[in-house]
């Protein structure tokens, strides 16, 4: 993945307004994280790469229905695969390695199978869309052919059943 600036997000990505909140917030509930609404222009606390980008500090993720939903998983799967008590000292930036960047890329993916309406299909597509960048040329291709190493470090942390993919 690069570490340029977001482009400006397009109106093809799936945003969180479009998805049903009560489902959004009991995915991030099971994994111990609070789902936040911030009302339309106002500024999302620990925003990585500003609005309309997810925001986390500690187990808090917060969104506006404008935030792509791409962008609610990655933030809060940087927090799920954190151990706890490192989890509780997050402000905005959450990544101390490549392996973890890894695994919250995959883990993402995953997760967006548990959202009405998203599906890793749909979720891969947005993530190129918004600039994700692997070297096989797209996410799908990563997530399929490249990203055993973050799998496998998600199942040692028991973040993965062994079965998943």
């Amino acid at each position: 993945m690069n570490d340029t600036p977001a482009p400006e997000s397009s109106a093809s990505v799936l945003c969180v307004g479009d998805i049903p909140w009560d489902a959004a917030a009991a995915l991030l509930a099971r994994h111990g994280l609070r789902l936040n609404h911030v009302d339309a222009g106002q500024k999302i606390p620990g925003s990585y790469w500003g609005e309309p980008e997810a925001g986390i500090i500690a187990c808090d993720v917060y969104v506006r229905d404008d935030t792509p939903v791409h962008s609610m998983l990655h933030e809060s799967c940087h927090l799920i695969v954190l151990p706890p008590e490192r989890r509780a000292q997050v402000h905005t930036d959450a990544t101390d390695s490549v392996p973890e960047e890894d695994a919250t890329c995959y883990l993402q993916i995953v997760l967006a199978e548990q959202l009405p309406g998203v599906g890793s299909a749909r979720l891969m597509a947005d993530m190129d869309s918004w600039g994700y960048t692997y070297r096989l040329g797209s996410t799908q291709a990563w997530f399929e052919q490249d990203a055993d190493d973050a799998r496998r470090w998600l199942i040692e942390r028991d973040l993965l059943p062994a079965t998943a993919s």
